[in-house]
């Protein structure tokens, strides 16, 4: 498929990779946290999502928005929420609007990005960073992922995977920042 999804227009998001392919500063997250849903048919429960297997998918079963819970036990930094999902096989189950909302916990989610999936098929990327150039990341206990509605007016949703990244830490944490430009290393502190 030629075209990508990182060319979000106005909250849209068209294509998607069929190969998973994420900045090398980033590591994958979601195994430090505890997974829910607010749905699933049974064959098809939140562990489908972090199985590796793009020939699995959990499919809810219930009322929309359907909700995927990421809870973590400490405050992370996030920066990116991958989905695959595939319009050619999924049809009518293909997410169409998601919310990415985060917080605390439950009692306090806000949304942080609302996209439109345009017949996805392959790895969709949602960048978390805000409008701001400095804001690169969300630092949260919570994430989640809310399918709003889906593609041809379908009911349940089918998601195969869903990876979510935060940034990774200073390899050598009490060691200072190491300045690279000429004039960052001028004014350092340390020499």
């Amino acid at each position: 498929m030629g075209d990508s999804s990182s060319g979000e227009e106005e909250g849209k998001v068209r294509g998607g990779r069929q190969e998973l392919i994420v900045d090398d500063e980033l590591r994958e997250m979601g195994k430090k946290a505890a997974w829910s849903v607010s749905s699933y048919k049974p064959g098809n429960a939140v562990l489908s999502l972090r199985d590796d297997n793009l020939d699995t998918y959990w499919q809810s079963d219930g009322a929309q928005p359907h909700l995927v819970n990421v809870q973590f036990q400490k405050k992370v930094k996030l920066q990116l929420v991958v989905l695959y999902v595939d319009f050619k096989l999924d049809e009518s189950y293909t997410p169409g609007k998601v919310s990415i909302r985060a917080g605390d916990g439950f009692h306090n989610l806000k949304e942080i990005k609302a996209v439109e999936l345009v017949k996805p098929t392959g790895w969709v990327h949602i960048s978390l960073s805000g409008n701001d150039p400095r804001e690169t990341f969300v630092n949260t206990f919570m994430l989640q992922i809310a399918v709003l509605s889906n593609h041809l007016n379908g009911r349940d949703t089918h998601i195969r995977q869903i990876k979510v990244y935060g940034p990774r830490p200073n390899p050598i944490p009490l060691q200072p920042f190491q300045f690279t430009s000429t004039e960052f290393v001028t004014y350092s502190a340390v020499r």
